[in-house]
């Protein structure tokens, strides 16, 4: 296990085989081992720096019925809202007072907020807070949507692949739903010039070691700048409620092997990992990950933007929330960055 680990690092890359045998032994020692270098590869190029993400969660409205998910278009008691313009830049302006210097406007796939609102939105944020950086999460579009976005001054795109395999894919979503766009999307954002994120759940119904590995080795293809990975979590308003949650143990391994992988990667310790454990946030930090995104959303709105049960929920003040995080980073040996914290 210790020359695979070694194998890895040293490449970047294992062959599936390798990655399989990998992940189906891995054990305490191994996962000790692994985590130890994951460290040593993010701090040769980011330090103890930990790069902080303002997410503002500012619609649950979504025209998609993905059967994992507590937003879903079908979920009538979902309590739906959207954000209005001014909202959002409030929520930036709260941000940047405590030093976030990243704003990730996420949403689901909302046709409400056509191109034109989007496009004012971002412009808006830019003309207030310059030297900031913006990421989208609002799903799949055109090229010319995407094209016009980052024309406009996005950053950044988040677009969770969610599975690499087509056959596991269509088991997660409706058949209106394809994979191969979701692909096709994750390229055209690449060409244009975006920092691009992609990822998956780990632990998601039907999935195997097996898919695991193709999400590995496509990403390992895709080559993106921000990876996101968290332990898939069930809602009580989707007909995979009764499935198990998605093991913390293997997440924290996953992190620790796109480290290897990617060692200039940004990698965020998800909420979902911090959901499932109360010290989730800490554990993903010191498996290689070096992002964290507190929620700048308005505290009335936190409860409805729900993905998944028990998600993490705060009623404290940001500038509180912010002191505390800064506070559980520190104790653990890192520091948080009020850079914009870019891919180098």
């Amino acid at each position: 296990m210790k020359n695979t680990i070694d194998k890895l690092r040293k490449n970047g890359f294992l062959q599936k085989e390798e990655f399989i045998e990998l992940i189906k032994n891995r054990n305490e020692k191994s996962f000790r081992y692994i985590s130890k270098l994951a460290r040593k590869e993010r701090e040769k190029v980011f330090g103890k720096k930990v790069y902080m993400r303002g997410l503002i969660e500012f619609t649950n409205y979504c025209k998609n019925d993905c059967f994992y998910c507590g937003i879903r278009k079908s979920n009538a008691n979902a309590q739906r809202y959207r954000l209005s313009e001014t909202e959002i830049l409030e929520c930036c302006k709260m941000g940047y007072k405590i030093g976030f210097r990243t704003f990730v406007l996420q949403g689901g796939e909302d046709l409400y907020y056509n191109d034109d609102i989007i496009c004012r939105i971002i412009e808006g944020i830019k003309k207030n807070y310059s030297n900031c950086a913006i990421t989208l999460s609002i799903g799949e579009k055109s090229y010319e949507s995407y094209k016009r976005f980052f024309d406009c001054g996005a950053d950044r795109y988040l677009l969770r692949h969610e599975t690499a395999n087509e056959e596991h894919y269509k088991k997660l979503h409706p058949k209106e739903l394809s994979l191969e766009n979701r692909k096709k999307c994750l390229f055209n954002l690449k060409e244009i010039g975006y920092q691009v994120g992609c990822g998956f759940m780990v632990g998601s119904p039907y999935q195997t070691v097996e898919n695991i590995v193709e999400d590995l080795i496509f990403i390992h293809k895709l080559k993106p700048h921000m990876i996101g990975i968290g332990p898939f979590i069930p809602h009580c308003e989707t007909c995979f409620s009764e499935f198990q949650s998605g093991s913390v143990e293997l997440t924290l391994f996953l992190l620790s092997v796109l480290r290897l992988m990617f060692n200039r990667v940004l990698l965020p310790s998800t909420t979902a990992l911090g959901t499932l454990d109360l010290k989730g946030c800490e554990k993903g930090i010191l498996a290689g990950a070096n992002v964290v995104m507190p929620n700048l959303s308005p505290i009335a709105v936190r409860k409805k933007y729900s993905l998944y049960d028990n998600k993490i929920f705060t009623g404290d003040e940001t500038a509180e929330y912010n002191l505390f995080l800064r506070n559980r980073i520190k104790d653990i040996g890192y520091k948080i960055s009020e850079e914009r914290g870019d891919y180098i």
